[in-house]
């Protein structure tokens, strides 16, 4: 029904962060190459990305099925107050799963690629903070 919301809130605030982050450093302007920034917040981007483009397929299965309307209430399951809690609760263990289960996968990703360069940069003398 709408589990796809949690991510989407996932995907909002990484984005805003992300965001936050480029602003910040804009404005200190210190001339910090990218390889100085913490690895994992250079890469968040990606998760951002990675939850957007699951949510907007969520989205479309659930507008397929017809449980996302394009009048009001939207979602299907506030018409019925029974639906509504139905809802609230595929929200809160499907919803959270998914949203966990993406960012786990984007942990492991991001976690390879840091030890893959990391081993790398030993061969190399090159430092990955």
């Amino acid at each position: 029904m709408a589990c796809f919301f949690v991510p989407v809130t996932e995907a909002a605030l990484t984005s805003a962060a992300t965001k936050c982050m480029e602003h910040k450093e804009q404005k200190q302007d210190t001339g910090k190459e990218t390889a100085e920034k913490p690895f994992f917040v250079r890469k968040l981007g990606m998760l951002s990305k990675m939850l957007w483009g699951g949510s907007a397929l969520l989205a479309f299965e659930h507008i397929w099925h017809g449980e996302i309307v394009p009048y009001f209430p939207f979602v299907t399951a506030m018409g019925n107050p029974n639906d509504a809690y139905e809802m609230l609760r595929e929200m809160s263990t499907v919803g959270v799963t998914m949203a966990l289960a993406v960012t786990a996968v984007w942990g492991v990703i991001v976690s390879a690629e840091y030890f893959l360069l990391k081993a790398d940069a030993k061969t190399t003398k090159n430092v990955i903070k």
